[in-house]
């Protein structure tokens, strides 16, 4: 029985919690593959040159038991205060796979759904509940949730001009994805092409390839590394 346990115990536990346990029986064809490696590196790369961003811990495209083809392991922020920038770099790592199968393979797949609902979750409550939207005002009001009973609390015209606001948002931290992708095209493909070889890259393999983060080391302002791990899951088999 083992009566220690080390680094690498630790993070096979948090892999498993996070996405499961690797699924062997699953294989994905080359077109598969390849999507699912760029989408990842498109989120790593995105997050990487950005400043308020949380520190990425690893990458991985192999297949989980809990329905992702690939995810990124990221040392989550204790922030309990967001300002419109560190949102706003949030929304453009979510958008990143995304982006980078549109740059890539000039389509779309599926796989940005979860990614897409966050950056709508996201805008719409800068907009509605935390009065950043400057044509809104400073207001709040709480997001209303499909599932719950239809509830007024705001004009039609105000309505509109809320949503309009979300997809200018949303449209502009697209621009910025893309232009962060097209300034860094080589180092995308690159990570891709590692990821594809090897599957899985930890933080020593990305700072090889991407080079050192224009803003440091991010995991300094976390005391202990080792305390906790959060994950961006991407690419969900539907």
């Amino acid at each position: 029985m083992r009566k220690t346990v080390d680094k690498r115990n630790f993070e096979y536990a948090v892999e498993r919690v996070i996405a499961g346990m690797e699924k062997k029986s699953h294989t994905m064809s080359p077109e598969e593959r390849n999507t699912v490696a760029i989408h990842e590196a498109g989120h790593a790369v995105v997050g990487w040159m950005l400043e308020h961003t949380d520190p990425l811990l690893k990458l991985s495209i192999v297949p989980r038991t809990n329905a992702t083809l690939g995810y990124a392991q990221y040392l989550p922020s204790d922030n309990k205060l967001y300002s419109t920038e560190q949102l706003f770099d949030r929304m453009c790592m979510a958008l990143g796979g995304r982006a980078a199968e549109a740059k890539i393979f000039r389509r779309v797949t599926t796989g940005a759904e979860d990614d897409l609902r966050k950056v709508t979750d996201l805008a719409y409550k800068q907009v509605v509940t935390f009065g950043m939207s400057p044509r809104v005002g400073n207001v709040s009001f709480p997001v209303r949730k499909p599932t719950e009973p239809t509830k007024k609390f705001y004009s039609d015209k105000l309505a509109k001009l809320m949503d309009e606001e979300v997809r200018i948002l949303i449209g502009k931290a697209f621009q910025a994805t893309d232009t962060i992708l097209e300034e860094n095209l080589d180092k995308l493909k690159a990570l891709a092409e590692e990821l594809l070889t090897k599957e899985v890259l930890n933080y020593d393999d990305v700072v090889a390839i991407l080079g050192p983060c224009p803003f440091g080391d991010k995991r300094v302002r976390f005391s202990s590394p080792e305390a906790a791990s959060q994950s961006h899951q991407s690419l969900v088999t539907s």
